[in-house]
């Protein structure tokens, strides 16, 4: 009996701490728990020993072609600030001071031999991705693939 009410009775210290003024000892803070919560995730272990070639097609034509507009779209607006700099007609006027009779820049050519070097490089960038696909098919056989862990959280 003597240990239960012990048990019961706060120590010295939360007595002291009780007994400043302004505090009593009916308002002692409550215990923190020692049980944490986390939120609860599963790992689970995924090895990718294959990818399926039309769909790396599909997604690097696509991401290809994207780059190639943004790229065409940038160049027409920086060629569009330059030339309302003058910064077009200093260069065709440099060159017609080294020697070039009527140097000038046709801006409709070279956005279509931009376009046209764009769409090469799309092409060959998209071949050698799908053939960098298909050396993983080949090398994922004999080594295992990528092991990947997915973590799901709830």
């Amino acid at each position: 009996m003597a240990k239960a009410r012990a048990a019961l009775e706060p120590g010295p210290l939360a007595r002291r701490r009780a007994l400043r003024p302004g505090r009593s000892l009916l308002k002692a803070k409550p215990a923190r728990s020692s049980v944490t919560t986390r939120p609860v995730e599963r790992r689970y272990r995924q090895t990718v020993r294959r990818v399926d070639l039309w769909s790396v097609l599909k997604v690097a034509v696509c991401f290809y072609l994207c780059a190639l507009v943004v790229a065409l779209g940038a160049s027409v607006v920086l060629w569009t600030l330059a030339r309302g700099a003058g910064a077009i007609d200093n260069v065709e006027g440099f060159m017609d001071d080294l020697g070039f009779q009527d140097f000038e820049f046709l801006s409709w050519r070279i956005l279509r031999a931009a376009t046209l070097i764009g769409l090469v490089v799309s092409a060959l960038a998209t071949i050698l991705t799908v053939l960098a696909a298909a050396f993983y098919n080949l090398f994922s056989e004999l080594v295992g693939g990528i092991e990947i862990t997915v973590v799901e959280e709830e």
